[in-house]
C-alpha cells in the first residue's frame, strides 16, 4: 500500500535527505543549515553527541561529517515513516571496521572486522529545520561482531540481528 505525502511531509523528506547527503559528502556548512537554531544529537547506546548548535557543530566536525564511515559503507534503507512534525527511518548499515568511528565506537582502533547492523533515526523537524536526532543500534550486536564481547552465555547476537531486520523470514533465535 502506497500513501501520497503531504506537502509539508515532502517538504521534511526532503530536508532530511539534503542533511544526509551533506553528512555524507563531509559538507559541515550545509550540515549546520539544515538544522535549527538549538539542536541536540543524541546516539543512544554511547551517549556521543552534542547540545545547542556549537555542540552539535563540534559533535560534527570532530566526530561524523566526512568521518561517518570506512569506504565500503553500504546503507539500506528499510521502512521510513513521516509523521507531521517528526520523522523514523529504519536503516541497515554494512561496513568493514577498517579506520576509527568515534561516533560509534569511541576509542577503538580499527578490527578490520565486518560489521552490520540495524539502526533507528528520529529526527525531530519544526519550522522546517531539523530540531534533534536520536539515533539508537544495538552496540552489543556491533561488539560482539568486532570481537570485543563474547555471546557465549549472554542474550546477545551479532550481524544475524541486521540480517533478520532485511528478511523476517530468517528464524529467530530459541531457548
Amino acid at each position: 500500500m502506497s500513501y501520497k505525502l503531504s506537502a509539508a511531509q515532502q517538504a521534511m523528506n526532503n530536508l532530511l535527505e539534503r542533511h544526509v547527503k551533506a553528512e555524507l559528502d563531509g559538507d559541515l556548512d550545509t550540515t549546520m543549515a539544515t538544522m535549527s537554531d538549538n539542536p541536540h544529537l543524541h546516539n543512544v547506546p554511547n551517549m556521543m553527541g552534542g547540545v545547542g548548535r556549537q555542540g552539535v557543530r563540534d559533535f560534527y566536525r570532530n566526530h561524523l561529517v566526512g568521518k561517518f564511515f570506512p569506504p565500503d559503507v553500504k546503507m539500506v534503507n528499510v521502512s521510513r515513516t513521516i509523521g507531521t512534525d517528526q520523522i523514523v527511518d529504519e536503516v541497515v548499515i554494512s561496513f568493514t571496521h577498517t579506520k576509527a568511528i568515534d561516533w560509534m565506537l569511541p576509542g577503538v582502533p580499527p578490527t578490520g572486522k565486518r560489521v552490520e547492523m540495524a539502526v533507528a533515526v528520529i529526527v525531530g523537524v519544526k519550522n522546517g529545520k531539523i530540531t534533534h536526532e536520536h539515533i539508537y543500534w544495538d552496540q552489543a550486536s556491533v561488539l560482539v561482531q568486532i570481537g570485543l564481547l563474547n555471546p557465549a552465555r549472554l542474550p546477545v547476537s551479532g550481524a544475524e540481528s541486521a540480517r533478520k531486520v532485511l528478511n523476517p523470514k530468517l528464524p529467530a533465535r530459541v531457548i
